[in-house]
Order: structure tokens, then C-alpha cells, then sequence
């Protein structure tokens, strides 16, 4: 849902009978760094 957007999705989920808390926290960041170049360069290969 989040590829190729700079968005980001937080979700809370509590436990109550644990008395926890979870913050999940989701980032497309394939499109930045290394594996964005890695994506990049096999694309080229695959002439996409």
C-alpha cells in the first residue's frame, strides 16, 4: 500500500492483560540508499 510513497504507517495495538503497548511503525524506503541504486541497476539489466 505504501510503495513508492514517502508516507508512513503507525499503528498501536495494546495488550491489556499484559499491560504493553506495541508501536509498528511501516516505511517504503526502497527508493532511497543502496537498495534503490539495486533496483535501479537491475531494471537496466532487465531493459524495464
Amino acid at each position: 500500500m505504501l510503495n513508492g510513497t514517502d508516507d508512513m504507517r503507525l499503528s498501536v495495538f495494546f495488550n491489556v492483560e499484559h499491560r504493553q503497548v506495541l508501536l509498528s511503525a511501516v516505511f517504503d524506503n526502497l527508493g532511497k540508499g543502496a537498495a534503490g541504486a539495486a533496483v535501479q541497476n537491475l531494471n537496466l539489466m532487465l531493459a524495464h
